[in-house]
């Protein structure tokens, strides 16, 4: 059941790292897992997302708590980001800068909350405040998700193997155009 209020909140690096348990318990809690093997990797993702440059956590809170987030950064010049990417794309299209794209790293929102327009919400709230010129994401190939991002606006650009030790072996890439702040 959607909770009649829920406030959206955005927090830095420092701030978020002070929330990884909440949101570990958030990530368990939307895959129907326990502690274990993929709560640590999502630990370690979100751990060095908070590294990275324009690192940005955007929050929403019931009354009953924590009930969903998102995450993400902007993609460093030396990023290998769309490496391997297929079908291939040209030089201007995989360059970055360090302030052409935000990666949104996390979209996640309670298992019994989901399918209410929470994921949505957050992730406009995110995209909302980047300058970024584009906005990307990925989802493991035949994840479920890889049908709602293009409802979304978000297009599929290709597939990207997966790095060593990465979760999935590929991984479908998808981008989105941002409006720049004036």
């Amino acid at each position: 059941m959607l909770p009649e209020l829920y406030r959206l909140d955005h927090h830095d690096a420092a701030a978020a790292a002070l929330l990884l348990d909440e949101l570990s318990d958030v990530y368990a809690d939307a895959y129907g897992v326990g502690p274990g093997e993929k709560v640590d990797a999502f630990r370690g993702r979100a751990v060095r997302a908070m590294e990275a440059s324009r690192f940005e956590l955007v929050t929403a809170r019931s009354d009953a708590g924590l009930i969903g987030f998102v995450f993400g950064y902007s993609l460093p010049v030396d990023s290998a980001w769309w490496g391997g990417i297929e079908p291939p794309r040209d030089e201007q299209f995989v360059a970055e800068t360090g302030s052409r794209t935000a990666a949104l790293s996390e979209i996640e929102v309670r298992r019994a909350l989901q399918r209410q327009g929470i994921g949505r919400r957050l992730q406009e709230e995110f995209l909302s405040r980047r300058t970024e010129e584009r906005a990307t994401l990925a989802t493991g190939v035949d994840m479920p998700s890889r049908f709602v991002y293009p409802r979304w606006g978000w297009s599929e650009v290709g597939v990207v193997p997966g790095a060593p030790g990465a979760y999935f072996s590929a991984y479908r890439r998808f981008t989105l155009p941002l409006p720049r702040p004036e």
